[in-house]
């Protein structure tokens, strides 16, 4: 077989392939021989024009692709290669540099006009609360009714650098989609957000718990009056509040048939059972939504099983973000900030299990994840009874197989020491 058309530069294998430099480069030349079909190879070391040739031989072409593939595997690379590499390089420095200019641009724009928006009559001034590194605008006063779907706040929760741009996208009215394994905060990120911010969240679980009527509206009976009652996502786009659309991959057709006119900038909804109403949204209306099997999720889709394929036309329409589980180091800080009890040391292993679960969870070696709300639960049992294995009941075990259980086990004593028999220790102390 030959193999040389895959290993060469475009324009032909012949060419100089080096590696190494000054006295320590050493080549091989590829040159078209006198005869038919066949190639001159020569080998040197140092200079190509004026060094010594200690190997000079000809090769028919298939020996050749045997030796390209061989100068490949020991780093050599042809002169040709390198030269489209340097010139690459030059490309990607101007680039880079066009890009810092432009985003110095956009930012300086962004900053002009929060300053004229912080320079608006006295009285109209938008107040800020700061979510990471972004300055995101307070909800403006609302009815009791809004103010009773503002999510609980959570001081313990921690904003890392992945959500500075999503924040962003929140300010700009953007329609972001989180994905990622369940239990890795995507929805708790939003809900924190609009906490913060003091707006509504509604939710609409697409894991056949909504249907299209729940989530459009549908005509029913009351008092001997046919009406019309709302669903959530006109609700939503009415009061201006966040929709938060959980598992989208598993929606109804209709639904995403129906989303996706809401989905473009300025996007309205249209009513046909209400003789084409049109509802256009809130200002303060922004739509998300959470998915386990997209995009980059999709190799995973296996796991969640029901999952539908959302095709590109529609996930076009989001800015879509990988929600991983937090490091080892944020997730025990997130430990220590719920549960201050909690020694350093304590909060790292703990941490560490959690890691090690849901590495076996991706092995699919086990079968459900382990969120950090599951941790904090453990965390929170344990520091109450004194006992990991115990707390690990009703905690962990409890909610899962026994094959499951038996491996998460297999895991936390990897990492800790429990007694044999913590029941023989209690009961022995009583004795005495």
């Amino acid at each position: 077989m030959n193999a040389s058309p895959l290993l060469v530069h475009e324009d032909g294998p012949e060419g100089v392939y080096t590696r190494g430099t000054g006295e320590a480069r050493e080549w091989w030349r590829v040159s078209l021989s006198e005869r038919v079909n066949m190639f001159r190879i020569e080998h040197g070391h140092a200079d190509v024009a004026t060094g010594a040739v200690d190997i000079d031989t000809v090769v028919d072409l298939d020996n050749l692709g045997a030796k390209l593939l061989k100068w490949r595997r020991e780093g050599f690379v042809a002169q040709a290669d390198r030269e489209d590499e340097a010139r690459a390089a030059e490309a990607g420095s101007r680039f880079a540099a066009e890009l810092r200019r432009a985003a110095a641009a956009a930012q300086a724009a962004r900053e002009a006009g929060e300053a004229r928006e912080e320079a608006r009559p006295e009285g109209a001034a938008v107040q800020t609360v700061c979510i990471g590194k972004v300055a995101m605008p307070l909800a403006q006063a609302r009815s009791l009714a809004s103010q009773a779907l503002v999510p609980r706040l959570n001081d313990a929760y921690l904003f890392t650098a992945r959500t500075d741009d999503i924040a962003l996208d929140i300010v700009e009215n953007r329609r972001v989609m989180l994905i990622g394994h369940t239990g890795s905060g995507k929805t708790s990120f939003i809900e924190q957000v609009a906490a913060r911010t003091g707006h509504g969240v509604l939710r609409a679980n697409m894991n056949g718990q909504t249907t299209i009527g729940d989530f459009v509206g549908f005509w029913t009976v009351k008092g001997g009056e046919t009406v019309w009652v709302d669903g959530v996502l006109p609700v939503a786009m009415r009061e201006g509040h966040w929709l938060i659309i959980d598992e989208l991959d598993f929606a109804e057709p209709a639904i995403l048939a129906v989303l996706t006119a809401v989905l473009e900038p300025n996007g309205k909804l249209l009513l046909k059972e209400r003789g084409n109403e049109i509802v256009t949204p809130h200002p303060a209306f922004r739509l998300f939504a959470t998915a386990n099997a997209v995009g980059a999720m999709s190799a995973f889709r296996h796991l969640y099983q029901g999952a539908n394929l959302l095709n590109e036309a529609f996930l076009d329409r989001w800015r879509v973000y990988l929600f991983d589980y937090l490091s080892k180091d944020e997730e025990a800080e997130v430990l220590r900030r719920t549960l201050p009890q909690l020694t350093p040391a304590l909060a790292q292993t703990l941490a560490a299990i959690a890691a090690d679960c849901r590495a076996a969870f991706a092995r699919e070696d086990l079968a459900s994840a382990f969120s950090t709300r599951r941790l904090i639960d453990w965390a929170e049992l344990m520091l109450r009874t004194g006992d990991a294995e115990r707390a690990a009941g009703p905690s962990i075990y409890a909610k899962v197989s026994a094959e499951d259980a038996a491996l998460i086990r297999s895991i936390i004593r990897h990492h800790a020491v429990f007694d044999a028999d913590p029941g023989a220790d209690a009961a022995a102390g009583g004795a005495r």
